[in-house]
């Protein structure tokens, strides 16, 4: 594990006596954890996609953790939410789970529960950022093509032949057969399985 960055753990409550509890507990876990006593601070200094977790109160002074989630929305940031609740805020709690949070726990809560939502959600977070990754890539990939590649491989996808796509678009066999091997080459594919399952990712399905 030397020389590689912890998964960094962001904690947003304003009760100091929590904040510090939390920072103890997922340093001892092995975590890295940023705390902030307001989500107005928070705001001031996050940057999206730097950490794993978020860890929001429900109730704080200036904005609550479901108007901060609101506000990372419009941001776009995809980064996992858990919320902490206190008696009678589960029903705040389970809608912004429905708005895309990845749980919630209720205090009190044994270590043990946190660490397990924690680890769960930090590897959803993961899992989601390798998607991202591919899509870009194959967004990026998609992007290369010429006009007459894309006909060609949206054919190939079609389960049209060389043959059928030559007359299609009035071109030879020959020409056809380039502009395939170029297209594959292109988006990095060796079938047409795996051009499809691209062509999925980058949101764009011939």
């Amino acid at each position: 594990m030397s020389g590689l960055a912890l998964p960094l753990v962001c904690v947003v409550d304003d009760d100091d006596a929590i904040r510090d509890s939390m920072r103890w507990l997922l340093e001892s876990a092995g975590y890295a954890v940023a705390a902030f006593g307001s989500a107005g601070h928070f705001l001031a200094e996050y940057r999206p996609g730097i950490a794993a977790c978020l860890v929001l109160d429900v109730r704080m002074p200036d904005l609550s953790g479901l108007e901060l989630q609101a506000h990372l929305k419009e941001r776009s940031d995809e980064t996992p939410i858990i919320f902490v609740t206190g008696h009678g805020d589960v029903p705040m709690a389970v809608s912004a789970v429905k708005n895309g949070a990845f749980d919630f726990i209720e205090k009190p809560f044994k270590d043990e529960s946190l660490l397990a939502l924690i680890a769960g959600a930090t590897q959803h977070g993961a899992a989601r950022q390798r998607h991202a990754a591919r899509r870009l890539s194959a967004s990026a990939r998609c992007a290369t093509l010429t006009p007459r590649e894309r006909e060609v491989l949206d054919r190939v996808i079609a389960g049209r032949r060389n043959k059928q796509i030559a007359d299609d678009l009035g071109i030879s066999v020959r020409t056809v057969e380039i502009h395939r091997a170029r297209a594959m080459e292109k988006m990095g594919a060796r079938t047409v399985a795996e051009v499809v399952q691209m062509m999925i990712e980058a949101g764009a399905p011939a």
